[in-house]
């Protein structure tokens, strides 16, 4: 089975985050279902062109998380993800990203109506005017 893991080898976020970053994102919004049979840690390092090592480390990680589960000789399965965790989920993505906005406008002296402003207008582009005829 493929899956769409983008790897930047001149990012300097660690690979193995790379992978699970996206691997979790990919379990939580559904696109991976529940009881997807996931590639063997061999194989899908070698889809990655990195360490068995790596991947073993992002499968126990989102095993230790519940969004996996492993069974001996069977192999690894996406879990069951409730509607709760998908909602937080997508809550902490978002937060997280507009905290990194808010601490780059900060680092280069933004003033917060200027950011406000600048977000309102971010917004008003990317979801367009009829969306934001309640303002």
């Amino acid at each position: 089975m493929w899956i769409p893991i983008q790897i930047d080898d001149k990012s300097a976020e660690p690979l193995y985050h790379q992978i699970e970053t996206q691997l979790r994102s990919l379990i939580i919004s559904g696109n991976l279902a529940e009881g997807t049979l996931l590639p063997s840690i061999r194989e899908f390092a070698g889809d990655l062109k990195c360490s068995v090592i790596t991947v073993r480390r992002v499968y126990q990680d989102l095993e230790g998380e519940g969004l996996l589960r492993t069974r001996q000789g069977t192999g690894t399965f996406v879990s069951h993800v409730g509607d709760g965790a998908r909602e937080e989920f997508r809550r902490e993505t978002v937060r997280k990203a507009l905290e990194a906005a808010v601490d780059a406008g900060r680092s280069v002296q933004f003033g917060r109506e200027e950011l406000e402003e600048l977000f309102r207008e971010m917004v008003k582009r990317k979801y367009g005017e009829e969306d934001n005829k309640g303002e």
